[in-house]
C-alpha cells in the first residue's frame, strides 16, 4: 500500500472523528449534569440537518439558515428536556434510556412523515479545490468540519473553565447537593445542558450534510457512533469526547480501507464491547466509586 493511500484514509477518519466528537461531546454534557445517557442526541443531529437543507431550498442564505436550524434544535432540546426528561428525573437510569429511545424513535418517525425518504442536499460551505497533502487529498468541507470541531472545543473549554454559568454546570457535575445548597438549580443547569447538547448535534449534522446528504434516517447510526465515541473516551470527560471521536473515526477509516468497507459499522462496535470490556470508565475517564 502506498503511503499516499494511507494518508487519505486518515484524512478520512479525522473528517468523520470531527462529527463523532461533536455528537459525543453531546452525550457528555448530558451524562456529567444529570447523569442520562440521552438516545435521542443523534435525532439531534438529523433535525438540524434537514432543517438547513430544507431552509437552504426555500431561498434562505446558507449561514442564516445554518444559525436558525441550531437554535431551532436548541429549542427543540429544551422542550424535550422539560416535558420528557423533567418529569421523569426521579425514574431509574433504564426507564430514562427507554424514554431517550422510544422518542428517537418518535421523532425518526415524524421527521420521515415531514421530509420522506428522499435525500437532501446541502452546499458546500465554501468553493475552491481540495487540500494536496503529499498526495491525499482533503476537500474543503472536511476541512470545515475539522476546523470546526476543534473551535467548538475551544469554545466549550473557555465555557466550562472561565465563565459562572459554565462552572455551576461543573459543579453540577461533581455535587448536585452540594451545588443546590450554593443557590445553583440542577433543574435548570439540566436545562442548559440539554439545549446545549442539542445545538452540538445540530452543528454535527449541518457540517456532514455536505459531504453525505441529510435524509430522515441519518441520525441512527450517527448517534450511535456518536455514544461509542463518548464510551471509548470516557463519558466523565470531555476530553475523552473528543480524543475519543478523532480515534473512532481513525480506525474506522483504516478498517474500511484496509479491510472492508462492510465492515465499518461492525468495527466501531467491537471497539465498544472492547472498551467495556477492558476499561468501562473509557480511555480518559475515572472509573466510579461509591461509598459503601
Amino acid at each position: 500500500m502506498q503511503f499516499s493511500e494511507l494518508l487519505q484514509y486518515l484524512l478520512t477518519g479525522l473528517t468523520l472523528g470531527g462529527i463523532y466528537a461533536l455528537i459525543a461531546l453531546g452525550f457528555v454534557t448530558i451524562y456529567n449534569v444529570t447523569g442520562h445517557i440521552n438516545f435521542t442526541q443523534g435525532e439531534f443531529v438529523m433535525l438540524g440537518a434537514l432543517i438547513t437543507a430544507s431552509l437552504v431550498k426555500g431561498g434562505t442564505g446558507l449561514w442564516l439558515a445554518v444559525a436558525a436550524a441550531i437554535l431551532l434544535v436548541g429549542l427543540f432540546g429544551a422542550l424535550f428536556e422539560r416535558a420528557v426528561i423533567y418529569p421523569a428525573r426521579n425514574s431509574s437510569v433504564v426507564t430514562i434510556i427507554i424514554i431517550t429511545i422510544g422518542f428517537s424513535v418518535a421523532i425518526r418517525g415524524g421527521a420521515l412523515l415531514v421530509w420522506g425518504t428522499q435525500s437532501y442536499p446541502l452546499p458546500s460551505f465554501s468553493s475552491g479545490e481540495s487540500l494536496q497533502i503529499l498526495g491525499a487529498a482533503l476537500n474543503t468541507q472536511s476541512i470545515w468540519v475539522l476546523a470546526l470541531s476543534l473551535l467548538v472545543v475551544a469554545a466549550l473549554f473557555v465555557f466550562f473553565e472561565r465563565t459562572a454559568l459554565g462552572m455551576a454546570l461543573k459543579a453540577c457535575a461533581i455535587n448536585r447537593l452540594a451545588a443546590r445548597l450554593m443557590g445553583i438549580s440542577p433543574q435548570r443547569m439540566s436545562l442548559l445542558c440539554f439545549t446545549l447538547s442539542a445545538m452540538l448535534g445540530a452543528l454535527a449534522g449541518i457540517v456532514i450534510t455536505p459531504i453525505t446528504t441529510a435524509t430522515y434516517d441519518m441520525g441512527l447510526m450517527l448517534g450511535l457512533k456518536g455514544f461509542v465515541a463518548a464510551v471509548l473516551g470516557g463519558l466523565t470527560s470531555t476530553t475523552g469526547a473528543v480524543v475519543g471521536g478523532f480515534l473512532l473515526g481513525v480506525l474506522e477509516a483504516l478498517g474500511a480501507g484496509l479491510i472492508s468497507s462492510g465492515y465499518k459499522d461492525a468495527i466501531s462496535f467491537l471497539i465498544l464491547l472492547l472498551v467495556l470490556l477492558k476499561k468501562p470508565s473509557g480511555l480518559l475517564g475515572k472509573p466510579e466509586s461509591k461509598r459503601v
